[in-house]
């Protein structure tokens, strides 16, 4: 099997179980995998729980759709993440997009905090995910979105999209899917703990686990 025959099957396997497991729902959700000579991304309006590895969308690196149906509308929030992790020395293998249900519910509390909306209540959520910062809310669709995102993914791999959801970049598709159901599972157990007294990570166990996660 070809390089990117195995990342055309990936993309669909991680995505059925996503929406299996209630991750993602409708023709909600995005993702996409690097290519040596451009990248692949799931097509607009399909649900991630009936891919057809054979119709995701091949495109180049100025966004041109080379083959297949047409590409997501939030192509461009992939392409940001892609170009600005590149650029921050860290070239991502995959980027993953999704409406899950805990991380959109602490996208729209008021009371967190935009530069880092949820705590370091574990240790997997430090390693995996580590500061998750709030990008402005934007229409889904809207260009500006791009440009918004563009501020962050340079200093961040993860960013919570406000009343919209979560976007991911991995080195892998693999490490991309493990860091945003980490980040979905963290949002959960915030939201069950929402307004009671928590013992958080402390600083030094935090920068402890950065440390090690080098």
């Amino acid at each position: 099997m070809s390089a990117e025959s195995a990342a055309r099957e990936s993309i669909c396997r991680i995505a059925k179980s996503m929406f299996d497991r209630g991750l993602t729902h409708g023709s909600t959700g995005n993702i996409s995998a690097r290519l040596d000579d451009g990248w692949l991304l799931t097509p607009t309006g399909s649900s991630l729980g009936s891919l057809d590895p054979a119709r995701l969308s091949r495109l180049d690196w100025q966004g041109r759709l080379l083959s297949g149906d047409k590409p997501s509308k939030e192509h461009f929030l992939h392409l940001a993440m892609y170009e600005e992790r590149a650029r921050a020395g860290a070239p991502p293998g995959a980027v993953v997009h999704l409406h899950s249900t805990h991380s959109v519910a602490a996208s729209v509390l008021a009371d967190v905090d935009p530069a880092d909306v949820l705590p370091p209540i574990t240790a997997y959520y430090v390693m995996r995910v580590g500061t998750l910062p709030l990008v402005p809310y934007f229409a889904p669709g809207d260009i500006a979105l791009a440009e918004a995102v563009r501020r962050f993914a340079g200093r961040h791999h993860a960013l919570l999209l406000a009343n919209h959801g979560p976007v991911v970049a991995g080195s892998s598709l693999a490490a991309a899917a493990d860091a945003i159901e980490e980040l979905e599972e963290t949002a959960k157990l915030f939201l069950l703990l929402h307004g009671r007294r928590l013992r958080m990570l402390d600083a030094q166990q935090v920068a402890d686990l950065r440390e090690r996660n080098r």
